[in-house]
Formats: C-alpha cells, structure tokens, sequence
C-alpha cells in the first residue's frame, strides 16, 4: 500500500485541501497547531508519527470531496471531532492528515412530534441536549465528557454510559446514519423514523467502529420525553450485602433509569460513606419516584446497608461528579479500561481494583488500573472465569486510555474470538486502501 511519503511537502497536502474548504483557518500545519491541541491527537497515533495537517470542513460535501482527495493520493485519515475520545482505541499508525467535524455541527430536523432528530456528527452533545430540552426531551445517552463530546464521536465509541440501563446502547437510539465511504462517495442507511424497514443495519455496524469503516457526517435519534421527577438512591457497605441488593434489584419490578456499582475507593472519593456501593436513579412521575426510591432504601436496611436519597441540584451534582470522577485519571500512568463481565460477577472485580464502576444489567462497566501487570492480570482472571471468550459467558476488558508506550506494548483489544477474518474481510470491502484510522481496531484494522 502507499502511504505519503515523508518527504513530500507539508504545503502541497495542505492546498489540496485548501482549494476544497476555502475558508481561513480551515487547514492548518501541524506545526502551527497549539500544543494543547497536538497532544490529544499524538494520544491517538503511534510513536515517531506526526499528521502533516489537520482539515475543518464545514459541509459534507466538503467532507467528502476531502476524503475522495486522501483516497486519490492513498493519505490515511484519522477522523476525529472535539478530541475528547481520540485517545480511546489502537494507536493508529502512518497518520497523514486528521480530519475534524468540529464546524459541521448544525441541527437538520428535530421532529418534535415524531420524537426524532437529525444532527451534523460535529455537533456537541451538550449543544444538542440543551436545544432538545426547550421542547422537553433528550437524547438518552451520557458519554464521558458530554460538555465537549461531538454526537459523532459517541458514535464512532459506542460510548453510552449507565443510560443504557433503561435505554438501551447507542445502537438501540440510532434510527439514520450518513457516512463517507473511504473513496468520498456519501452512503446512507436506516432513515428519519422510528418504524424504518432497511436492508442490512449499517449503523450498528458502523457504532463503535472507531471511523475505521466510513466518515460519520450525519446521525438521526429516537428521542424520549424528559420526566416529570428524578431521584437516586445511594446504598453502602459490605460486598456481600451490596452484591445481595444488586441481585434483589435485578430481580425486582423497579425500573431505574441508571444503576450501577461502585468501587470503595470510588464511594470514598465521592463523599458517599464506606464499603462499596450502588447507586440507583429514578425518573418517573413524582409519586413512582419517591415510592421506588423509599423501596430501595428499606432493602438497604434490612441488609445493613448505609442508605441516602439525594434530589434535585444534589442529584445532578452527584452523577456529574461521578462522571468525572471515573473518567478523570489521578496521573497520567493510570489505565482507563471498559470491562464487561456477568453481572452476579461484578461485585467480586470491584472488590479487586481500587477505582471502578460496573453496570448491574449488563455487566459492562469501567475501571482504572495503576499499571499494565494489572491490566493482564484482570484480563486473564475474566477470561478464566468465562472460559473461551466466543462463548457468551464470558467476560472481557480493553484499554480505553493509557499512554502510548503502554498501547505499544499490550493488545488493547484483548480480543480472542474467531471472528477477526470476517472482520477483515468487512474492513477490505470498506476501505481496500485502508486509509480510514489504520491500526484503530481489533486486531491492527
């Protein structure tokens, strides 16, 4: 395959580019890019390995007319929009220019009615949250770093968040996508109603593809109606006991919204008591909210359990420094990984790691590990404990975040199912140049 060669003028990529987006600023020299900003984007490439540019086109037509030029002159891409999830995945390897979504941010149609909504990719998720709500819904995600995130980058992750709970993945609200193929001509699949009849489900397999398979331009939601009440309900204490509540809860007919379990140094850090934790949030109308959450609290007592309802400003506080808390790392060795493992399994790996946070439905959750030994060792106790990992028992755990030396030395995948030849094979009718964040993916893809 051919990559641009190192020595080829940095000016000569860039005015390609130029003379397609046209505005000032529109393209800028690696060089003259501010070190804040190179730093995110270095977190994504291997080492030794510097993009001669970064592109802002404002339409997707610009988009692809950019992405047909990379395709012409065999130049590898590494779509991103505001950065916030770039250090996320495989290291990706020959980068010649990144290409951001940051201007094609506009809102296409919001359907109040039909409970739908079409966005540019670039488009912030605290932007689009925030004009949802004037008509009283929203968009039931929450990704890490929802104030800078771009919907296109959620995405591109499968970055939902303990929403899922009640909601479901980003797979399960995604009704439309539009995307740039690797060779610039714009495809489409799904469309702009909840009842869609489509052929094959592009969107789910472009969620969580990390950009390898196309450019992500436009998206259409389902959307939910903000409720009337919310509440959570917080319990603390043994692992035994919260693993007990856990089970109770799940076999129950409550129906949080949000539900997760936390590690004791993550209840400790949020002020929240002692021992491990679960955190559970009601929305409903008002009277359903204070009855679930009262009953959560009584199952609490009667296993011992520290108990606490926090509302309104306390609750949002709450679950926003929670947020934080997980995905902000105390130095910069510190591992972030995404784990999923059976749920009735989570209590015994927290009680393991200091720093983590697992989903009670669906196992998946997050932890933050000091070094790589612990990764490894993680990794293979839930690989032993599930057996082989093609069986649905089992459990995994890849590296969101971690410096790039690590990322170069550890499979951040982890990934030793059989299906890696079809995966290629996807990845070949895709991109057949493989230009598209080459070396994000499972298996080097």
């Amino acid at each position: 395959m051919k990559a641009m060669s190192n020595d080829k003028p940095q000016a000569v990529c860039a005015s390609d580019f130029a003379s397609i987006v046209g505005e000032e600023n529109a393209v800028c020299l690696w060089e003259n890019i501010e070190l804040s900003q190179q730093k995110p984007i270095q977190q994504a490439i291997a080492s030794g390995n510097s993009p001669s540019c970064i592109v802002y086109p404002r339409t997707q037509q610009q988009l692809a007319a950019v992405i047909a030029t990379a395709y012409t002159n065999n130049w590898r891409i590494l779509p991103c929009g505001s950065c916030s999830k770039l250090s996320w995945g495989g290291l990706a390897k020959g980068v010649d220019v990144v290409v951001s979504t940051q201007r094609m941010n506009q809102l296409i149609e919001h359907a109040v009615g039909d409970l739908t909504v079409t966005v540019e990719a670039g488009m912030k998720f605290s932007d689009l949250q925030a004009l949802l709500a004037k008509s009283r819904q929203f968009l039931a995600l929450d990704p890490a770093a929802p104030e800078s995130a771009t919907i296109g980058g959620i995405v591109a992750t499968g970055d939902t968040g303990s929403l899922r709970q009640r909601y479901g993945s980003v797979r399960d609200q995604l009704l439309g996508i539009t995307f740039v193929r690797a060779d610039g001509e714009i495809a489409k699949a799904g469309g702009r109603v909840v009842k869609n009849v489509a052929g094959y489900d592009l969107m789910k397999l472009l969620t969580g593809s990390y950009g390898t398979l196309g450019f992500i331009s436009q998206l259409t939601f389902r959307l939910y109606p903000l409720a009337e009440a919310s509440g959570t309900v917080v319990l603390t204490g043994s692992a035994e006991a919260v693993s007990q509540a856990a089970d109770i809860l799940r076999g129950s007919a409550l129906t949080p919204v949000q539900a997760d379990l936390l590690s004791t140094k993550l209840v400790s850090s949020l002020g929240l008591g002692q021992g491990l934790g679960l955190i559970a949030r009601f929305q409903s109308i008002s009277e359903s909210v204070k009855e679930q959450s009262n009953r959560v609290l009584e199952v609490g007592q009667k296993l011992g359990l520290d108990g606490a309802i926090f509302a309104d400003g306390d609750e949002a506080n709450l679950w926003q420094r929670l947020q934080e808390r997980i995905h902000t790392t105390a130095t910069e060795s510190v591992i972030t990984c995404k784990i999923g493992v059976l749920p009735t399994a989570a209590v015994e790996i927290l009680t393991q790691v200091e720093l983590g946070l697992i989903h009670i439905s669906s196992g998946l959750g997050l932890l933050q590990l000091e070094d790589e030994n612990k990764v490894l060792k993680v990794r293979d106790e839930l690989r032993s404990a599930g057996g082989d990992r093609t069986q649905t028992n089992s459990g995994f755990l890849t590296i969101l975040d971690a410096p790039v030396a690590v990322k170069e030395q550890i499979d951040v995948w982890g990934y030793t199912g059989n299906a890696l030849p079809l995966m290629r094979r996807i990845k070949e009718q895709f991109d057949s140049k493989n230009i598209l964040s080459p070396g994000r993916f499972v298996g080097g893809i």
